[in-house]
């Protein structure tokens, strides 16, 4: 796999140049201190990563439990699975950093609850359809976010204890329904639905962290954000997340999603922008 991923990594980043435009703009906004030539350094491990992933996600679309358990582990389920013995769901937020797909595939083997995976559909039909199918073989259920409403309401009303695995991070596609703040020294609107869902049903909110032990191996672990959503100040969650994704980004750049078009939007003048936490009383 490395192998593969080393020659990808030369087909990527020097004979296609995928997104190497939105990467390196992304990163000079976010890191204005560095210089040209640690930017390029940093753009340049990015690149080395996500030829990784790339590698890493056709090899979880048919690997065996053993197989990506050996890769993706869990230091602390027992955070988790405590909410369980209680017959109470959870909200786990984290962001494309370092690998998910791994989390997606392998999160009903590694806790009690029933596990959902909330996400994007792809504009591909068939594709997501059999991507979807691969990704759920361990039970793992995943849920398109258009969908993500009525789902939650199922399992609620039916005392099911479920795990909601929702990836923040993402650029919102309403401008208005939108929490803006700054991060990464640029404005920037973070999805609500995760502190939405949080608050409705007062469903404490886990943030993970998922950590690359070496190349092709992770390691997640847990950590309180929210025990009672409802006894909190609005916005609130979704603050304390982003403070928490931005210590994760900035311990190791090179494994957040940077070519992604994360800053695609402007905030609308009736909008305003938000702090972040350093400490609440979440």
């Amino acid at each position: 796999m490395k192998l593969l991923s080393d020659i990808l990594y030369l087909i990527v980043y020097y004979l296609v140049r995928y997104r190497r435009k939105v990467s390196r703009t992304n990163l000079r906004n976010a890191y204005p201190h560095l210089t040209n030539t640690q930017r390029q350094h940093l753009e340049k491990a990015y690149y080395r990563h996500i030829s990784d992933l790339m590698i890493e996600g056709i090899h979880n679309l048919y690997a065996s439990p053993r197989s990506i358990l050996k890769r993706y582990r869990f230091i602390n389920p027992q955070l988790v699975n405590a909410y369980y013995e209680q017959g109470q769901s959870v909200i786990l937020m984290s962001s494309h950093y370092n690998n998910w797909e791994y989390m997606i595939t392998s999160l009903n083997l590694q806790i009690h609850h029933h596990a959902i995976g909330v996400g994007k559909p792809l504009d591909n039909k068939s594709l997501a359809g059999y991507i979807t199918r691969r990704r759920s073989r361990f039970d793992t259920q995943i849920v398109d976010q258009t969908d993500v409403r009525q789902t939650i309401a199922y399992y609620e009303q039916h005392h099911v204890p479920c795990a909601y695995m929702m990836l923040s991070d993402q650029s919102p596609s309403n401008e208005h329904k939108s929490y803006w703040t700054t991060f990464m020294h640029q404005e920037t609107p973070f999805l609500y639905g995760a502190e939405y869902f949080a608050r409705k049903y007062d469903l404490p909110v886990l943030y993970y962290e998922v950590t690359k032990v070496r190349r092709g191996h992770y390691e997640v672990r847990f950590s309180p954000l929210c025990e009672r959503p409802s006894q909190v100040p609005q916005y609130a969650i979704t603050a304390r997340y982003v403070q928490l994704l931005s210590n994760t980004i900035n311990q190791a750049p090179q494994y957040w999603l940077w070519s992604h078009k994360r800053w695609k939007r402007k905030r609308p003048h009736d909008m305003p922008l938000m702090p972040t936490l350093d400490q609440t009383d979440l």
